[in-house]
């Protein structure tokens, strides 16, 4: 492998580890001066810079200049299209490379970053700054004075001191020359004009190895001190640029005296190293001259050329005695390695001699590295300002080190004290980037002062450190966090509005902004609370009231002000606790029952139903009657009110008292409630005739009388009430010729046909009249005797004849045709001697009877009530009831006869025979009655109920419980034999025998029962017993 192949295989490698590092290099030429805004070049095509589509870029890209802090750039770049400008502040090339003084070594470095990090990489441009000329060229000083002895040979050379021109190269100094005089010269004793020094002395110019220009002047004729001492000419220094700059100074000849000899330095080149830590007055170097000349001639000056630097003069002094050079002020080598000093040895005479000290300054390890940090990321306040969300390799300063100092004491590493999140990666010579090592967490760590530290290889080694603070900026990536996530919370109802339940807090792990937590509400939040914002105070605007909700669930979100903002929820829980603001509340306000008059005692009259909207002990209600205990008795549990006495309609209608509610609480309160029990009636009283006032009475109706004119009229009442005393008027027996008939309302009987000759005589109907209760009707019969004639001759006859009828079954139709007194008074006698006999064994029998078994009771006739429960008894009810009804069965029963009354007619065609036969129940107590089926559930009813015994209707709240129905006890037939005056003695009943039907399935539908009765009159009898 060649020498050509190697080094292109160096470069190649070389430019890879530079673009794995992520860096690369650029130069530009730029002149200097350039004014603003001067198009230098363009970073993206120059580097090719090409975007890979698939790789996405967190940000656009872009061209970051990155420069030390404090300094002002010379260029700018275009952040979004890599173009470098020029600034205002002019790029002055003899101010940044001054004391550089060769054409290619001034450079303008600056680090650009090419932005974001998926595309990162660190550009190093390097601009060659080439110098125009901008600076003429001057003369330390404006006269020049030189020394020439008056014996110099012609062609000697004297050194002038040369200009300094700033500008390098074509445009530094390139060209030196006396000037001739633009006027004719003008005579003076002792000098002559510069045109004769022009002629006398000659110009060259000498070119030193480092390319410097030094003027020589020439002495072209002799020199003769007493013809002239003084030559003044103008000396002109010009350089090469276009157009050229020049100066000119006036440059002074002073011819001297003649000295033979001049000083001979023992070494006219001396080259020493001094440490640049010498001490001041150091020597540095000890010259020798000598001087051939006897006396004063031989006594040699030292002294440092006018041509050696300002520096060199300030570092260094010289002994004029003994040509000693010392340290003058301390030496520093990074400021100047290389001193060359220039050292004259004049004896007085004109012509001194010199020699060349070359101070070669070593380098000492005295300089601490420098550490110079370029923000790619700008501080705020000298604080780099890093988001928590930044990624890895995020640059964030190029970090360069140098060190003065040579070899071994300006190799320099750069490192970080201690474990931080970040790292150095080298780039250039001595340059490092800072960038993230790991992922930053705001919440671990929300600083960090980075301690770079640059160590140079001296012996012992010296060090230098920086501080780098970086704050790691908060991102909002926590959300708040509630300190109980579900939040139980209890409160009394009843409290006042505004009422502070409780303080929710959250924390945010973030900062700033992004900690600030808000308190809100969530959607399912009822109105009724109120949350505050900025405090998490949690508060009920109203009043709560557990009757209406007894528990509140919602939630609460906590939300802070990040840019998106985060939230949480926590969830609510509000247990509203109880409190006794609730009296018991009765479903009614007034309770009205009814209840049949035969329901026994302790039997269900109805349920008290009340409610409390407390809970717990405040709803425990306790019931009681204030008023009417000696009658009712209530469970104080359940509510059911029971009686504690018997029913009797007919004695007391209703019954009203209040019932008090009262709860448990601790503060009681009370509520009552009116509560009226009506006795509804029972079909247990018959009908009684008022009219007419006696069987035995009569009515006249003329023959005059015309059809439809009303011949007399019944009138009965009933004690019972309602439908139970609804009477229906009928005549069921003696008016087989329809001659007559009935208004079924009124009683009112009218004549129905016009009356006949054969209608003569005394009529007798049968008329019944009953009403319309249920379960069962109860009737009663009376008979009417309707005379017809013109008038009432005989009313004596008229009773005979009545009283006779009275004897005749009412089965048998009467008529009055021809009557006669010679009735057969034989068979009446006999009958009515029969049934006395009979009537008297059976009084004796049935008295008998009746003393055997219970207390003789002066009623004729007993009310036996219908039983029935309406709702389900209780097992002690059902036995009460069982042994009622032993109790009751044999001494309530009276056993009577069937009689049967037959009466002899004579055979007169007017006269009829009349039979009666009286049906008398033998048992009082049949089983026989229409059964009234109890087993409905209403237990009250309206009192505007148009017949409130057919319609049983309840107006107040069933039970909470179920009650069975209990089968009541079957009521009894009262048969009624209505006690009027011996004359007036109505005759009724309906016995065990008689036959009911009922043309309705109505429970309630009146079932009419027929019924034969008689009288008692004398003549056989006969008797059946039962």
């Amino acid at each position: 492998m060649d020498l050509l192949s190697g080094t292109y295989l160096l470069a190649v490698l070389l430019a890879c580890i530079v673009f794995q590092s992520g860096a690369q290099e650029k130069n530009y030429t730029v002149r200097e001066e350039l004014p603003e805004n001067v198009l230098i070049g363009n970073l993206l095509k120059d580097l090719n810079l090409t975007l890979d589509p698939d790789v996405p870029l967190s940000s656009p890209l872009q061209f970051k200049l990155v420069y030390k802090t404090g300094d002002i750039p010379l260029v700018r770049v275009e952040e979004n299209t890599g173009e470098i400008f020029t600034t205002a502040n002019r790029i002055d090339r003899e101010k940044l490379c001054a004391g550089i003084f060769s054409e290619n070594r001034c450079f303008y470095e600056v680090e650009v970053a090419v932005l974001p990090d998926e595309v990162f990489r660190l550009v190093k441009i390097r601009f060659l700054i080439q110098d125009i000329n901008d600076n003429a060229p001057l003369f330390p000083s404006t006269v020049i004075n030189i020394s020439i002895p008056e014996n110099t040979a012609i062609n000697s050379r004297y050194s002038v001191p040369s200009a300094i021109d700033p500008d390098i190269g074509v445009n530094g100094i390139q060209h030196y020359e006396l000037l001739k005089p633009k006027t004719a010269p003008k005579r003076t004793f002792g000098s002559i004009t510069n045109d004769q020094g022009q002629n006398v002395f000659g110009l060259d110019i000498i070119e030193t190895p480092e390319g410097d220009k030094w003027p020589q002047l020439i002495v072209q004729q002799i020199l003769d001190r007493e013809q002239k001492d003084t030559y003044v000419m103008k000396i002109k220094v010009e350089d090469g640029g276009s157009p050229p700059r020049s100066s000119t100074a006036i440059l002074q000849v002073t011819v001297t005296d003649v000295n033979d000899n001049r000083p001979v330095f023992k070494e006219n080149d001396i080259e020493v190293s001094v440490p640049e830590n010498a001490p001041v007055g150091t020597s540095v170097s000890q010259l020798h001259a000598t001087d051939a000349d006897l006396g004063s001639n031989a006594q040699i000056h030292f002294y440092f050329s006018n041509q050696i630097s300002s520096l060199a003069k300030r570092l260094f002094a010289i002994d004029n005695t003994t040509g000693l050079i010392t340290i003058r002020e301390p030496l520093d080598r990074e400021e100047s390695p290389l001193h060359k000093l220039t050292v004259l040895a004049s004896d007085g005479s004109s012509t001194p001699s010199k020699a060349t000290v070359t101070v070669n300054v070593t380098d000492i390890n005295d300089n601490i590295p420098s550490i110079d940090t370029r923000y790619i990321i700008n501080p705020v306040n000298g604080t780099v300002l890093l988001s928590e969300k930044a990624p890895l390799n995020t640059k964030i300063a190029l970090i360069t080190v140098m060190d003065k100092d040579a070899d071994l004491n300006g190799k320099v590493t750069c490192f970080t004290d201690h474990d931080v999140p970040f790292r150095l990666k080298p780039v250039f010579d001595n340059q490092f980037l800072l960038e993230t090592a790991t992922f930053l967490d705001y919440e671990a760590t929300r600083e960090y002062a980075i301690k770079i530290v640059a160590s140079d290889s001296g012996k012992p080694p010296l060090n230098q450190s920086a501080m780098l603070l970086i704050k790691i900026k908060d991102e909002n990536d926590n959300a708040p966090v509630f300190t109980q996530p579900i939040i139980g919370l209890s409160i009394p109802e009843n409290n006042a509005p505004g009422t502070q339940l409780t303080k929710i807090s959250a924390t945010d792990a973030d900062s700033g902004r992004n900690a600030e937590i808000s308190y809100i509400l969530g959607s399912d939040a009822p109105p009724i609370f109120n949350l505050d914002r900025r405090t998490g105070i949690l508060t009920a605007v109203r009043k709560l009231d557990r009757e209406k909700q007894d528990r509140y669930s919602f939630t609460v979100l906590a939300k802070d002000n990040g840019m998106p903002p985060l939230q949480t929820n926590a969830t609510v829980t509000v247990s509203v606790l109880d409190q006794n603001d609730n009296s018991p509340a009765f479903t009614h306000n007034e309770y009205n029952f009814y209840v049949p008059e035969n329901l026994p005692m302790y039997g269900t009259v109805g349920l008290i139903t009340v409610t409390d909207a407390d809970s717990g002990e405040n709803a425990a209600v306790t019931l009681s009657i204030l008023n009417g205990r000696d009658n009712f008795i209530i469970d104080p549990l359940t509510g059911v009110i029971r009686p504690n006495i018997t029913f009797d309609r007919e004695q007391q209608g209703s019954y009203t008292f209040q019932v008090k509610a009262v709860d448990g609480g601790r503060l009681q309160r009370s509520s009552t409630a009116k509560v009226t029990i009506n006795v509804v009636d029972v079909n247990d009283n018959r009908p009684v005739f008022v009219i007419p006032s006696s069987n035995y009475s009569y009515e006249l109706v003329p023959t005059s009388a015309s059809p439809g004119s009303v011949v007399t009229r019944v009138f009965a009442v009933d004690n019972d009430t309602g439908m139970n005393a609804e009477l229906r008027y009928s005549i069921i027996g003696g008016n087989s010729r329809g001659l007559f008939t009935i208004d079924q309302l009124t009683g009112n009987i009218t004549l129905k046909e016009k009356v006949m000759t054969s209608d003569h005589g005394l009529h007798r109907l049968v008329i019944k009249v009953n009403d319309l209760g249920q379960p069962e009707s109860l009737y009663t019969i009376a008979l009417v005797h309707l005379f017809v004639n013109e008038t009432v001759t005989n009313s004596s006859y008229v009773q005979e004849l009545v009283r006779r009828n009275m004897e005749t079954p009412v089965g048998q139709n009467v008529g009055d045709g021809e009557i006669t007194p010679q009735t057969n008074d034989y068979v009446k006698i006999i009958i009515a001697i029969i049934a006395g006999t009979m009537t008297v064994i059976l009084v004796i029998f049935v008295t008998a009877l009746v003393r055997c078994r219970q207390t003789p009771r002066h009623k004729v006739v007993q009310k036996n009530k219908q039983s029935g429960e309406w709702v389900s008894p209780n097992q002690e009810n059902r036995q009460i009831k069982k042994k009622k009804k032993k109790k009751k069965r044999s001494p309530k029963s009276l056993l009577l006869n069937f009689v049967t009354i037959e009466e002899s007619k004579p055979d007169d065609p007017g006269h009829e025979h009349i039979n009666g036969t009286l049906d008398i129940p033998v048992e009082l107590e049949e089983q026989t009655m229409g059964k009234y089926n109890w087993a409905t559930t209403p237990t009250t009813f309206k009192p505007d109920s148009p017949d409130l015994a057919k319609h049983y209707k309840s107006a107040s709240p069933q039970p909470t419980f179920q009650i069975k129905p209990e089968t009541p006890v079957p009521p009894k037939k009262h048969h009624v034999i209505q006690e009027l005056p011996l004359d007036n003695t109505f005759v009724v009943g309906c016995d065990s025998l008689s036959k009911c039907s009922s043309s309705s399935s109505d429970p309630y539908s009146v079932s009419e029962c027929s019924c034969q009765g008689g009288f008692k009159t004398p003549g056989p009898i006969h008797t059946r017993q039962l």
